[in-house]
């Protein structure tokens, strides 16, 4: 096994093979070793940020020559170590970053074809430039990149009506773990000629090959957009709430989320721009918007006609609509910040699980009660997608544990709180992660809820695309061993 040593003095070489930066000084290496919230950190050989697709396929032929390790990454925007690299510092970090392009706009298909390394809201505005509408969003929309919400199967707070990232391409181009370009820039809807590799790429996580460029699909842009924030008093409410809008509204209910009054709270008290809508407060409150193709009349009138028959019925007990585009950015500025004011608050036990949407009220209510009996006085912070399922079920510390040694004693409970909270999603048959994907902190919980057969075909799928293990090791999957060249 070659030394890490020997390995450095091979970079020259493998610089000279690629159009692009090659970063080996521990200073500009920095950024792309820690996770984006600071927990995670490791070591590699070097950075690498090649500026197309050949010179991406000639950093693998190296690796697979080296037997070096791949860890792929985009924005680094991820919350579950996933382009994170281990402690070895025998791996390349391979930064898509430099490769941007928007290589081509179909405005009568409807597609857009970009580099992985184009950042999420690039794209978004090159539909708008067009009269097009590109519907992913989430909240690192301004840094992720299309190769990392791929590679995760990102969803956001549109995947009601439009899906998640999965949903929202046609096509691939990847480059294999031996260094080849698979051409799959393919915009059709329909396409059955045999296995959809594409899927098996998306939601990968890298581990089967490396994104390189997509087709997505575009809609057309929404002549209005108009929400409301809606005070409830329960989540069966919030359910019942989403079915009268589904049933009255359509295609045009657009997001559903759902926040506790303490999320509200957290995001006021640590952003001074941002205010209560409603003077009274209420136990929960639902993030309900309409797009409209017909306009921004006819959409608030639809929204004010659902809200007015859910307050007759009882389902909502009032409600803030907005008028005009910055109380509609007030409004959601409430839901976008939610992740932001919880770390202000403090250290914080993160959860991205999905149940079915039917039994939220009781996973929430069985959960909450035995988190509760288990550590007496932890705050929770419950919001997400309630209209997909999708939870960010959070956990912050006791008001009475303040200050770091304190801190530090409430993130000693987290594989207690882990161990809760995930028995409970899969008590209700759920996911333990939704959005986030699993790199290494969801890993191992995956494992433990996953059957033999389910295991053992994921690691056939890893032997069959990746048979030196080299592509992203110890994401999504456990290595089967450690020996060298069996990196899986």
């Amino acid at each position: 096994m070659m030394s890490i040593d020997s390995l450095r003095q091979q970079l020259p070489g493998l610089s000279e093979r690629i159009q692009g930066r090659l970063l080996s000084g521990s200073d500009e290496m920095a950024p792309h070793l820690i996770d984006w919230r600071k927990r995670m950190r490791g070591h590699a050989l070097a950075v690498v940020m090649p500026e197309n697709s050949e010179s991406v396929a000639a950093v693998i032929r190296w690796c697979v020559e080296h037997r070096v390790a791949v860890v792929p990454q985009g924005g680094n925007t991820g919350l579950s170590g996933g382009s994170v690299p281990d402690d070895t510092g025998r791996s390349i970090v391979l930064s898509l970053l430099r490769m941007k392009s928007i290589r081509a706009l179909d405005a009568i298909n409807n597609t857009i074809t970009v580099e992985a390394g184009c950042v999420l809201q690039q794209v978004q505005e090159a539909a708008a430039a067009i009269g097009k509408f590109f519907p992913l969003s989430l909240a690192a929309e301004g840094s992720c990149t299309i190769g990392g919400n791929l590679s995760t199967n990102a969803g956001g707070v549109q995947v009601l009506r439009y899906g998640n990232a999965r949903d929202l391409c046609l096509g691939l181009e990847v480059v294999t773990a031996d260094g080849e370009i698979w051409n799959g820039l393919r915009g059709l809807r329909k396409d059955n000629t045999g296995y959809d590799l594409r899927d098996l790429f998306i939601g990968a996580e890298g581990t089967l090959g490396i994104i390189t460029a997509a087709v997505l699909k575009l809609y057309p842009a929404a002549a209005a957009r108009r929400c409301a924030l809606i005070g409830i008093e329960s989540t069966d409410q919030a359910l019942a709430l989403l079915h009268l809008a589904q049933a009255h509204t359509g295609d045009s209910l657009t997001g559903f989320e759902l926040l506790s009054d303490f999320c509200i709270e957290l995001v006021t008290r640590h952003f001074a721009d941002c205010r209560r809508p409603l003077q009274a407060h209420y136990p929960w409150y639902v993030l309900l918007e309409l797009s409209s193709a017909q306009g921004d009349v006819q959409a608030g009138q639809a929204l004010e006609a659902l809200l007015a028959q859910a307050i007759e019925q009882g389902i909502a007990k009032d409600a803030a609509i907005s008028e005009t585009l910055a109380q509609f950015k007030a409004i959601w500025a409430l839901r976008e910040h939610v992740s932001e004011a919880q770390a202000a608050e403090g250290k914080n036990i993160k959860h991205d699980i999905s149940v079915p949407i039917s039994e939220i009220p009781r996973f929430i209510e069985h959960t909450d009660q035995a988190l509760q009996k288990a550590h007496p006085g932890i705050r929770m912070v419950c919001f997400g997608h309630l209209g997909d399922g999708n939870l960010h079920y959070n956990v912050s510390p006791p008001a009475s544990l303040s200050g770091k040694a304190n801190e530090d004693r409430f993130l000693q409970w987290q594989a207690s709180i882990n161990e809760i909270t995930h028995d409970s999603v899969a008590a209700f048959g759920g996911s333990v992660s939704a959005e986030h994907g699993l790199g290494t902190l969801r890993r191992d919980e995956a494992a433990r809820y996953k059957s033999p057969v389910e295991m053992k075909l994921m690691h056939q799928i890893k032997l069959a695309f990746d048979p030196l293990g080299l592509l992203n090791p110890g994401k999504v999957l456990k290595p089967l061993g450690s020996a060298q060249g069996d990196l899986r």
